[in-house]
């Protein structure tokens, strides 16, 4: 049976939400909102639409939001070339592979945000695929972009993990069936990652990678 290890990027891969956070706050403030960086952070790991959505709420001119969008990917660009992996990442990623895990990857970024998180991560011989934003009808936390992430690689939800940081993360995993794993790299507290359906909670990639041999990865390759 294929097993597949399914990761989320930002946050848990690549150490990017406090830049995400900066820039949609700065977006909100050129368009004249004033919303709290905390708020954001919370928000950090929908698809923009959402994120606009659930921080500016129904009241708003949503012909607006993909200006708003804009706004972001633009601040956010600025910091392609310096983006930097969270601890153990592409480490993380090459055990997984050499003990018969397909990884796949699972995003809302696409384009040259894509290509510039891969970069970071730097280990692009090991993903067997991307499920992106643009590949799947709802971003999480609906299951979508995790089903297609096992469609990818013709893996089981019984045979899979999806590793995030966020409680949209966990509520996507729980969803798609997919044993939920977080990581506390993106800065949400542990008892929210749990409260969303985390099975497990490790502070970074190398701590997952630390503990793999008691981990749920290693209950998935004994039952599966």
């Amino acid at each position: 049976m294929t097993r597949a290890a399914v990761f989320d990027i930002d946050g848990t891969l690549v150490d990017t939400n406090h830049l995400h956070v900066v820039c949609w706050w700065e977006a909100f403030r050129q368009a004249g909102h004033q919303v709290g960086m905390h708020a954001v952070h919370r928000a950090i790991g929908l698809p923009s639409d959402d994120l606009v959505a659930r921080l500016l709420g129904d009241g708003r001119d949503a012909e607006r939001d993909s200006a708003l969008s804009d706004a972001h990917s633009t601040l956010y660009a600025a910091y392609f070339e310096r983006l930097a992996p969270v601890e153990g990442a592409g480490e993380l990623l090459r055990m997984l592979d050499a003990h018969g895990w397909r990884v796949v990857l699972a995003t809302s970024a696409g384009g040259d945000e894509l290509g510039a998180l891969r970069g970071a991560i730097g280990a692009d011989d090991v993903i067997a695929g991307v499920a992106s934003a643009d590949d799947v009808e709802s971003g999480k936390p609906a299951p979508d972009p995790v089903h297609r992430a096992l469609d990818l690689v013709g893996a089981e939800s019984a045979a899979s993990v999806f590793v995030g940081d966020s409680v949209w993360d966990m509520k996507a995993g729980a969803a798609a069936k997919v044993c939920p794993v977080g990581v506390l790299a993106g800065g949400i507290p542990r008892r929210d990652l749990e409260s969303a359906g985390a099975v497990a909670v490790y502070d970074t990639p190398a701590d997952l990678l630390a503990h793999l041999g008691d981990s749920p990865f290693a209950k998935v390759e004994r039952y599966a």
